[in-house]
């Protein structure tokens, strides 16, 4: 394996801390899901690229009826993160949901969350915000690219506050 030059090692940090900081977000939007009761909700769309990446590649990619996460690779093989969410109204069931994916999307991107700047791996070129359509889109067309996959259920947990025995 050939050694990395010196120029390379910053891309290459900055690819590994971004496919890194992708994953926690893969697993904490999972999370998120699978406090929903209703099951059609839990079904996923999982895409995931086993040839070498290059530009334009999809690494990974979640498609879900309340959720949109893509890793892709832009120019000079830099992972970008695309991001989207249903749009919910304030009073509606699922806006916990998509309010906390967004907050944690940039909880975990923002500069002082990482040891090395990953900010603007964060693309806003789009943002989805009809997830239900792409999931029904992209199951209607046969899921060539894509896997189900369902998300199992679990309660959230109701956190109760501590009584001090007087």
């Amino acid at each position: 394996m050939k050694p990395q030059s010196t120029p390379d090692l910053p891309v290459a940090a900055f690819n590994a801390e971004v496919r890194k900081v992708y994953f926690k977000l893969l697993k904490e939007a999972k999370i998120l899901l699978a406090t929903i009761e209703e099951e059609p909700l839990r079904f996923s769309l999982i895409r995931e690229e086993k040839q070498p990446i290059q530009q334009g590649t999809i690494v990974h990619e979640l498609i879900n009826p309340l959720l949109y996460l893509r890793l892709e690779c832009y120019a000079e093989n830099k992972p970008g993160v695309h991001y989207g969410f249903e749009l919910s109204p304030t009073f509606g069931q699922y806006y916990h949901v998509t309010n906390t994916f967004v907050r944690i999307l940039y909880k975990h991107t923002m500069v002082e969350a990482t040891p090395i700047n990953i900010e603007d791996c964060i693309r806003t070129d789009y943002v989805l915000n009809d997830c239900s359509a792409l999931y029904e889109h992209i199951e209607e067309r046969g899921c060539k690219h894509h896997t189900f996959q369902l998300i199992l259920y679990k309660a959230k947990a109701v956190k109760r506050k501590l009584r001090k025995v007087a």
